[in-house]
């Protein structure tokens, strides 16, 4: 069975909010439902890999705690990076699964509201208080 597109979105968006212990539901459930193919497998594997590198959020080899989550163009650029990887013909399908993961994280993470950012208020102005 593929993986849910929606789970997936759900595990990213709980990893931003650091809500990890319900990201580790969202995780099992999605090995739950996977195929045991090998993109599969690389795709599950990076997003055990995400979940692991953002718990520690000190690891200064880790990509994505010094990832700059304000700077959309990075996040897109990054984004296209992954894709060309997944789509690529020179990779396993393993590979193309892992990178796919990390492009699909990079395009909920471009979507996200930047932290802080409360939505405008009808007639009101948007900016934080001071």
């Amino acid at each position: 069975m593929p993986i849910s597109p929606t789970f997936v979105t759900r595990f990213l968006q709980l990893l931003v909010e650091r809500r990890f212990t319900e990201a580790e539901r969202v995780l099992e459930r999605l090995r739950g439902k996977a195929g045991e193919g090998d993109w599969e497998m690389g795709y599950l594997r990076a997003l055990e890999g995400m979940l692991l590198s953002w718990r520690s959020d000190d690891d200064r080899y880790a990509f994505l705690p010094g990832l700059n989550l304000q700077d959309r163009k990075e996040l897109r650029r990054y984004r296209e990076e992954f894709r060309r990887h997944a789509e690529g013909s020179l990779h396993a399908d393993y590979d193309r699964g892992f990178f796919s993961a990390w492009a699909e994280c990079m395009r909920v993470l471009e979507r996200a509201k930047p932290r802080g950012e409360r939505p405008a208020e009808p007639g009101g102005d948007s900016k934080p208080p001071s």
